[in-house]
């Protein structure tokens, strides 16, 4: 960006004579991204929800925390929605800095008009999956998804493996694929980062600063939130959650992982009176499925994009976004923060009407909010597992009793 601004201020020709050059490099890498998306959700999806149902069948403990995880991801998604407006309200960009980001990002034009309500009702059960892939028609695939992978956790046990077997080796296929488009990143970021800066100058700097402040926020409400539902409805009192979560912080602000904090949360849980052999369950299906801070700043992302190109959302298709939001969560399981980033945001922002585009460059710039998003993951993690174990009663015989 900063070679971009160079070359704008010495010659606004030499500028736009080195786009055609330069672009194609970014725009190319882009492509590459989103054609990993539906094959990768479809996947990813059908194995977390088998994987979920699996684990809800595992015994009363189990399926408390599933339902408790997918509570919790609820009210983290409506929290944005309710939150972001207000923030994008009070703290608005510059008028230079909205104009020039948006310039420079461009991707408008690939915003879809958002579907009246009967066509969004007819919508949502596709008559062709197939065509439904191959329109990018979010939605209905995921509602064919989710049927079909339902539909494979009640078959028998043999061809519940082999279907979910298939769909793991497409998911690990597809991850090599996106791994490899990710190892061109800084060819593919530094030419659209460079385009950016030629269309836009300095104000996409300002830009890009106000969308990372933004979606930081959503992350540190996001903690709030969490902090709130451990003391208020876990019944944790503040000082004695803070104090045994120390540990797990500092791992999560070093890592960045919520598998990597898994030890630390295993003490911070046994400090909070949470039984190991319980907190041995539910940690492990927490950091497996348990995404509290995906669908709150995901759809922050998605509104943020929203809102800097003029796209009014309507109740209905923030309820969609919501909606899948909470599945895009699900199938984000155990992947890395930049491949999570655009396999979770795209279909929201495809359901929603926004363009998609402006994800290539802002995944660069994830790495400041990706710490928010550890610290609010792990979190609730521990104030899930607390929660679970509180309510489940151990059927476990007594010392010296045999089962």
């Amino acid at each position: 960006m900063l070679l971009g601004v160079a070359v704008e201020t010495i010659s606004v020709e030499w500028g736009t004579a080195s786009l055609p050059y330069i672009e194609w490099v970014g725009l190319l890498w882009l492509n590459a991204l989103k054609m990993t998306i539906i094959p990768l959700i479809v996947a990813l999806l059908i194995t977390g929800i088998t994987a979920t149902a699996d684990a809800a069948r595992a015994g009363k403990l189990a399926g408390r925390a599933v339902a408790i995880f997918i509570g919790a991801n609820l009210l983290a998604g409506l929290m944005t929605l309710l939150v972001l407006p207000l923030l994008l309200r009070a703290f608005p960009m510059s008028t230079a800095a909205a104009e020039g980001l948006r310039h420079g990002l461009g991707g408008a034009t690939d915003a879809v008009p958002s579907p009246t309500f009967t066509d969004f009702v007819l919508g949502l059960i596709p008559t062709n999956p197939i065509a439904a892939a191959a329109d990018t028609s979010i939605l209905p695939l995921i509602v064919f998804t989710t049927i079909f992978a339902f539909a494979i956790s009640r078959i028998g046990a043999a061809e519940r493996a082999t279907l979910s077997g298939f769909f793991k080796a497409l998911g690990d296929a597809m991850l090599v694929v996106i791994g490899w488009v990710l190892a061109l990143a800084p060819l593919g970021v530094f030419a659209l980062g460079y385009a950016l800066a030629v269309k836009a100058g300095v104000a996409a700097f300002g830009g890009l600063v106000h969308y990372v402040l933004m979606l930081s926020a959503i992350g540190v409400c996001t903690i709030i939130l969490g902090i709130a539902l451990a003391v208020f409805v876990v019944g944790i009192p503040l000082p004695r959650f803070v104090r045994a979560m120390v540990p797990t912080f500092a791992v999560a602000i070093s890592t960045q992982s919520s598998l990597a904090s898994l030890p630390a949360m295993l003490k911070s849980s046994a400090e909070l009176g949470v039984e190991p052999k319980k907190a041995d369950i539910v940690l492990p299906l927490a950091v497996a499925l348990f995404r509290f801070t995906s669908p709150a700043m995901n759809l922050a992302v998605v509104v943020y994009v929203a809102w800097l190109f003029g796209v009014e959302l309507t109740p209905f298709e923030m309820a969609v976004g919501l909606g899948v939001a909470l599945a895009a969560a699900l199938s984000s399981v155990s992947l890395p923060g930049s491949i999570s980033f655009v396999t979770s945001i795209a279909p929201i922002a495809i359901a929603m009407g926004v363009p998609v585009a402006p994800l290539g460059l802002l995944v660069a710039v994830e790495t400041f909010p990706d710490i928010f998003r550890t610290l609010g993951n792990v979190v609730a993690d521990v104030a899930a597992t607390k929660y679970a174990a509180d309510g489940v009663e151990d059927d476990s015989p007594p010392a010296g009793v045999a089962p």
